[in-house]
């Protein structure tokens, strides 16, 4: 009995191995490469079913129970993706998707991928889950899922540290400060004599210099009181293209010198001139020039300048107001010590210890010395060999010079000075700090360029979503004018409409508008190329002719500038630079314009004619004579019959060898030339005023009584460009 239950138990856990068998082989079909056979211990299941004492009842649970949860927890299955919930519908996309990716942004799995697929021509057999898409593919699939896609905003980066350099703190400690200079900015309206005064204090020919007598840029200067004060002066441009110097000027200054002319009166950039004063809070002393004229009004000015809140002390405000003579001489000390008691009451002091702080006023570049700025030092002391940052640029200051081009060893708060050593040109009105070390100066200017660029790249994402955005609606709208047809329909519409482009040549797809001025502009010094990029900005014609900026920049024309306007076929200007024999020649061979001025409306009314020459001539109309039609007969002319129209002159003459109009009711009716012109019987060429004629026009045309035939001529007339740039 024991061998006939011991049989029949055996049979039972035989039984039982064969259902885990057929489990673990279902498993397998469902998992398949993934699952792997396990061996469950270091016995053979056949040797655990012929010896009893080995097959405990717990060790065949746990061994069964194992190969599951093997199965359940096995590493491939680990990565098996989660699908993600999706906002509203929309896929975030980008360039170089897999398709694993792709089925992870969707919330789908890889063979809906792999469905969405069979539409295109992408063979599958060469698909894989790790294969990239193209980005046309990755949209289609998109769309046919019944989905929108946008593309995925770029990675932020690990949130970089601002390493920048900033300003020291204010120190009030009187025992720190001392006393400085006053900064002085001479403001005004062009020719007001701005320059000439500024020359008369220092006594040298700065406005002799100047071409045509005008302040092209600032000029930085100290002048040396009798007393031992000294006032460092920027004489600023009058000229209305240069405002952002004056602004600039103003905001550097302490005392600000308003010179009016006494025979003019307040003028437009004088009005501008004191609303930069008020924008920078700094106090106002008016100086009347031109004052030894005859024709000059000093309480006439004053009172003009009533209306723009400027008060002088005689009318019960606290503008200082000073009569003078800038050609003469006359009344200048009184204006310089009217600036040295405003300044005594201002207590200017600053801090000559520490780190320099200071404002670059302009910058240019030398042949000799390379790139070079005139700055006015704020805090600290400037000495040779100090590491200074400036915008995006930094310099170890190799020399420093003043006004006169004087090396000096130092530079003080209050004082202007030349600065040599920069590795790039700063723009004018950045502000200058000095760093530690060179090692430091990399450092900010590496920030400050990483900064500017990601401050771009936004902008750029911001521009690239607008134009994906439009660009989607105009598809959409296609495609619902399409909607009604089908497929082949679809095609062929759309063969039609793109044929022209599929056989033109590519350098007929790509021609070039020759309605395009395309410019290369030099300058001097920062300021005047920022003065006319200004000018060009307030361009408003695109439509009669477009105006492209090449490239703009400091220093002499190069051979690159002649490279660059060969390529874009455009012309150079260049303001205060020189062009040698060698780019001249090298100019002239390959056709290239090169326009150099030393005035800033001289260049700017060069450009207008360059424009104007760009236009495409009109067409201009211009009337010969008049004539009234008082009768209509017909004329048999071998079997045809002919309309004539009686005439009589009114006014001019009809000459037959030019253009006619028929007029009815204030309507041109017909335009053309004169079949016939006769006067009584004879052919004639010419009828004048008072004469009757006789007139058929071409084509046979019909006349009725009281019609307008107007005789004129056609003439091209170069047209002329509505730009104003204001002055």
């Amino acid at each position: 009995m024991n061998q006939g239950l011991l049989l029949r138990f055996e049979n039972l856990v035989q039984l039982r191995g064969a259902c885990w068998q057929l489990r673990a082989l279902s498993s397998r079909k469902v998992c398949g490469p993934q699952w792997k056979p396990v061996q469950l211990s270091a016995h053979p299941m056949e040797y655990v079913l012929l010896h009893p004492q080995l097959w405990p009842k717990h060790r065949l649970i746990s061994a069964a129970s194992s190969q599951c949860r093997h199965l359940a927890t096995k590493e491939e299955t680990k990565k098996k993706k989660k699908k993600i919930p999706l906002t509203r519908g929309e896929v975030e996309i980008r360039q170089k998707m897999t398709v694993e990716e792709l089925a992870q942004a969707m919330g789908k799995d890889i063979d809906h991928i792999y469905e969405a697929l069979l539409y295109t021509d992408i063979n599958l057999d060469s698909v894989e889950p790790d294969s990239i898409l193209h980005e046309d593919h990755i949209k289609m699939i998109v769309q046919k899922s019944g989905m929108k896609y946008k593309s995925a905003k770029l990675k932020e980066e690990k949130e970089r540290k601002n390493t920048d350099a900033v300003k020291r703190q204010v120190v009030n400690y009187p025992a720190v400060l001392t006393p400085r200079p006053p900064v002085v900015t001479i403001l005004g309206h062009v020719d007001h004599g701005k320059t000439t005064l500024l020359d008369s204090l220092r006594k040298t020919q700065v406005a002799s210099m100047e071409a045509g007598g005008i302040t092209q840029h600032i000029g930085a200067f100290i002048v040396h009181m009798p007393s031992g004060e000294k006032i460092t002066f920027l004489d600023t441009p009058g000229h209305a293209a240069f405002s952002a110097m004056r602004a600039r000027g103003t905001n550097v200054t302490d005392i600000v010198i308003l010179v009016v002319a006494a025979e003019d009166g307040v003028m437009q950039q004088t009005i501008e001139s004191i609303q930069h004063a008020k924008n920078a809070g700094v106090p106002l002393i008016l100086a009347i020039n031109k004052c030894d004229k005859p024709e000059a009004d000093p309480e006439s000015v004053k009172k003009e300048l009533l209306a723009h809140d400027v008060v002088c002390e005689e009318f019960g405000g606290d503008v200082q107001a000073v009569n003078i003579s800038a050609l003469k001489g006359e009344n200048l000390m009184v204006l310089a010590e009217a600036t040295v008691a405003l300044a005594e009451m201002l207590e200017l002091k600053a801090d000559a210890m520490g780190l320099v702080e200071g404002t670059i006023i302009e910058s240019r570049k030398d042949k000799g010395k390379g790139p070079l700025t005139t700055a006015i030092i704020q805090r600290g002391t400037l000495r040779k060999g100090c590491i200074l940052v400036a915008g995006k640029t930094w310099a170890k200051v190799r020399f420093l010079f003043d006004e006169n081009g004087k090396a000096v060893d130092a530079a003080s708060p209050g004082i202007p000075v030349e600065i040599m050593g920069w590795k790039e040109c700063p723009s004018a009105g950045d502000e200058i700090l000095e760093v530690e070390s060179e090692q430091r100066a990399q450092e900010v200017v590496a920030w400050r360029t990483y900064a500017e660029q990601q401050e771009k790249m936004k902008k750029d994402l911001e521009v690239i979503e607008a134009k994906q955005k439009e660009h989607r609606l105009e598809y959409e709208k296609k495609q619902e004018k399409l909607a009604h047809l089908t497929w082949r329909q679809r095609k062929a519409v759309l063969y039609k409409a793109n044929k022209h482009l599929m056989f033109s040549r590519p350098k007929e797809r790509t021609e070039v508008d020759e309605n395009t001025l395309s410019l290369i502009v030099k300058g001097d010094v920062d300021g005047s190329v920022e003065a006319i990029l200004n000018i060009l900005d307030s361009y408003d014609c695109e439509d009669e002719c477009k105006l492209d900026i090449v490239y703009f920049g400091m220093g002499d024309i190069s051979e690159n500038d002649i490279n660059l306007a060969e390529a874009f076929n455009g012309v150079i200007f260049g303001f205060s630079v020189k062009a040698n024999e060698s780019i001249k020649k090298l100019a002239d061979k390959k056709g290239i314009k090169i326009k150099l001025h030393n005035i800033i409306y001289k260049l700017i009314e060069d450009l207008k004619d360059e424009l104007n020459s760009r236009l495409p001539s009109a067409v201009v109309e211009t009337t010969i004579g008049e004539a009234s039609v008082l009768d209509t007969f017909s004329v048999t002319v071998g079997k045809n019959k002919i309309p004539v129209a009686g005439c009589r002159v009114h006014k001019g003459l009809l000459d037959r060898k030019m253009k006619f109009k028929l007029i009815r009711n204030r309507d041109v009716i017909w335009k053309g030339r004169l079949a016939s012109l006769k006067h009584h019987k004879d052919d004639v060429q010419v009828i004048k005023t008072g004469m009757d004629c006789g007139l058929s026009l071409d084509n046979n045309l019909e006349v009725s009584i009281g019609d307008e035939i107007i005789c004129y001529e056609e003439k091209e007339v170069q047209q002329t460009t509505s730009w104003d740039p204001g002055f």
